[in-house]
């Protein structure tokens, strides 16, 4: 069983090839739909060699951890960043130095 969205995307990409069937033209239904014509053929592409199911957005490529910050230097970021916005508050709230 698909998800919502996933089905929700399946739904909108038909809709883009009804109105592209429909008025004949992938330029205006492109730009209708604020899609480039790379996308549409992909899609189409995609449709015709696996149904639907070609339909559904998936990830670019899997997640590699080892290219993956560290959480200990995620934590130290988000400490900092806290800092520098309660900083950035005072001076708006005192004015400079």
């Amino acid at each position: 069983m698909l998800s919502t969205k996933a089905q929700q995307e399946i739904a909108h990409k038909l809709k883009v090839f009804a109105h592209a069937e429909q008025n004949g033209n992938v330029a205006l239904t492109c730009r209708y739909f604020g899609i480039s014509q790379d996308t549409f053929y992909r899609w189409k592409k995609n449709y015709k060699s696996k149904g639907e199911i070609g339909l559904v957005n998936s990830k670019p490529c899997p997640q590699n951890l080892k290219l993956r910050t560290p959480v200990a230097i995620e934590e130290k970021i988000i400490h900092l960043k806290s800092i520098i916005a309660m900083m950035i508050s005072l001076i708006d709230c005192y004015g400079s130095f």
